[in-house]
């Protein structure tokens, strides 16, 4: 008879590292029953910012908290005293501009150490930070920005990426065209380009070198440097964009103790105590919250690089870790697949001597890259593959393909069960659950009331269904099988199979679309499209056109990961072949594009294709 999943209680490891945060109040359990996962450190209070920066003042005030290297190959070291006063300065500034507690602020800067510094001068006032990715078009732009009802927002005049200049300033300008809310844009110099200047601008420099006007308190006493606030353990702090639902903009909205405690734990088993690289966009969620906050509350190093691992050469991934001595690497399996490619046309590969581990985190990563890696970096490595969700607070849960000894996470009581909520038998397919509550999970969700956010509980009582699916092995080994839902994971990102169908149809090129996923060499996965055209486009369009263009109009409204790199035009859609078959056709049939591609293709063509026909 199969069994039942049922709950377990928290893993008592929480508590070694709820020790470690620097509570500024002690609760009154180290978790609390209650609904959507119960509640983390229920009574306590404390303050991110000090557990990062202000803990390690009197034993690590002159080390090193950030090797800082830009894409040009400018350099800066910030040591926790320099990082501590610049987070105290802004936090100054901010709170004169009249932010306080629960007020929200946005963040669409690339990976510079003012964006650490606005991170962590957010969470010592209370604020709320949303990281806004930097290739965002004006329109996406301006959705993220209606959603988030921001008080102030950071932008740079230009940003480095791929050896060119992104034109931030100008996207953000013609974004808030469309949105009220914003009082207050602070804008970084980082690459001196012209910007247009209008009312509410501000360089970032001018904020924290100004004395500010006192602000008065409650008891109408003037306050010139605010202290860090004492918060209760689920104020939020950050909201972080997650794929877009039924049309609409969503981010999940993280408490400040659920931030800190993943993050903990999982630098905790990923450190060797040396410094710590996570090459991955600041807008990844993985990057925010397991290379800002984890290095920093442990007192480590944490190498931060703002561009492409291309520019000037293919050789820049193998160059920062010697000069850094990066001990531990976590990146996505894309960017290593990308690295693997560069690599052919390199003379020969060195080992980089310091590094001891190597993380990969946002999809699954196949036996054949782990086995590159250990060539390409050192094979005295530990590769390790890295499995969890934003909601989640991160990564949750980490396996590794070679002994090694780290302090052990807490475990997350992982299961794999049918729709009925029974244990799968090994070497079935299941939905993945988790049988023990988890820390690091979200406490709230921005833009959307739809159910499915919270319904990661309701599915199986008591316990949290992730929508992923997997199969168990004998050996107990999981292997993970993609989504349940229509959201997919592209070179760590979410994306939206809807949200790409739903753009497709807009066009009035198309009368129907269905959207897809196929293996990609570079990003793991990349988006696929069957489309129908409709009957005013003609019977000979040329079909490459048609392509650049239905691809363009994804790019502009959902970003470059969710633009599908084939484009299949089709007769008509039957219903003969349900959602995997169709995902085997058109992954047999849609080829990266090029010159001849995309073309037509029959509906039996592709039932064909699909084994099924």
């Amino acid at each position: 008879m199969a069994e039942r999943v049922t709950p377990l209680p928290p893993d008592p490891r929480w508590a070694d590292v709820a020790a470690r945060m620097h509570l500024l109040s002690e609760p009154t359990a180290l978790w609390g029953e209650g609904g959507h996962g119960g509640r983390w450190l229920p009574g306590a209070t404390l303050n991110l910012s000090v557990t990062c920066l202000d803990r390690h003042l009197v034993e690590r005030g002159d080390a090193v908290a950030i090797h800082w290297e830009g894409e040009p190959g400018d350099r800066r070291d910030l040591t926790y005293r320099e990082l501590h006063e610049q987070v105290v300065t802004l936090a100054r500034a901010l709170t004169a501009m009249g932010v306080g507690p629960g007020d929200r602020v946005g963040l669409h800067l690339g990976w510079l150490p003012e964006t650490v510094v606005a991170m962590l001068a957010c969470a010592r006032i209370g604020a709320v930070h949303s990281v806004l990715p930097s290739s965002l078009p004006p329109g996406p732009l301006a959705d993220r920005l209606g959603l988030l009802d921001l008080q102030v927002l950071f932008t740079q005049d230009g940003a480095w990426r791929h050896g060119t200049v992104l034109p931030l300033k100008a996207r953000v300008d013609d974004a808030l065209s469309a949105v009220g809310s914003v009082q207050h844009t602070i804008v970084v110099r980082r690459t001196g380009m012209d910007v247009a200047w209008y009312e509410g601008d501000r360089w970032y420099h001018d904020v924290v070198a100004a004395e500010p006007r006192p602000v008065r308190g409650e008891s109408g006493r003037a306050r010139h440097t605010p202290e860090p606030v004492a918060l209760d353990a689920s104020h939020p702090v950050a909201s972080v964009p997650i794929a877009n639902r039924g049309g609409q903009p969503v981010s999940v909205v993280h408490g400040t103790a659920s931030v800190l405690a993943n993050a903990i734990a999982v630098h905790g088993h990923l450190r060797t105590g040396g410094p710590f690289w996570c090459a991955g966009d600041i807008a990844w969620a993985v990057t925010q919250f397991h290379a800002v906050y984890g290095p920093l509350a442990w007192g480590d190093a944490s190498v931060m690089y703002e561009g492409t691992l291309d520019v000037p050469h293919h050789r820049r991934a193998w160059e920062i870790i010697r000069r850094y001595g990066v001990e531990t690497l976590v990146t996505s399996p894309s960017v290593m697949r990308t690295i693997r490619g560069w690599s052919r046309d390199m003379r020969e590969l060195t080992e980089a001597p310091s590094l001891r581990r190597i993380a990969t985190a946002g999809e699954p990563v196949e036996d054949e890259l782990g086995a590159w890696m250990l060539e390409a970096f050192g094979r005295d490595l530990e590769v390790l593959d890295a499995w969890g969700q934003l909601e989640l607070g991160g990564v949750v849960r980490v396996t590794g393909r070679a002994p090694g000894e780290r302090e052990p996470m807490p475990d997350c009581g992982m299961e794999v069960v049918d729709r009925t909520g029974d244990v799968v038998e090994d070497g079935v397919a299941g939905e993945v659950v988790l049988r023990r509550p988890w820390a690091g999970v979200m406490v709230g969700v921005d833009g959307s009331d739809e159910q499915d956010h919270w319904g990661h509980w309701e599915r199986h009582p008591g316990v949290y269904a992730t929508g992923d699916l997997a199969s168990r092995a004998a050996d107990g080994t999981v292997t993970f099988l993609g989504r349940a839902d229509d959201v997919v994971s592209v070179s760590g990102q979410l994306v939206s199979l809807r949200e790409v169908r739903e753009v497709l149809v807009d066009h009035p090129f198309v009368a129907a679309a269905r959207v897809s996923v196929r293996k990609d060499v570079e990003l793991g996965r990349a988006i696929v499209a069957a489309v129908v055209l409709a009957e005013d486009v003609g019977g000979g369009p040329d079909l490459d056109a048609v392509a650049v263009e239905l691809m363009t109009a994804v790019r502009e409204d959902l970003g470059g990961l969710a633009r599908p790199r084939a484009v299949l035009v089709v007769d008509r859609f039957g219903e003969e072949l349900g959602r995997e078959a169709f995902s085997r056709a058109i992954a047999a049939l849609a080829t990266p594009d090029r010159a001849g591609t995309p073309r037509r293709v029959t509906w039996e063509q592709l039932v064909a294709a699909s084994g099924e026909g």
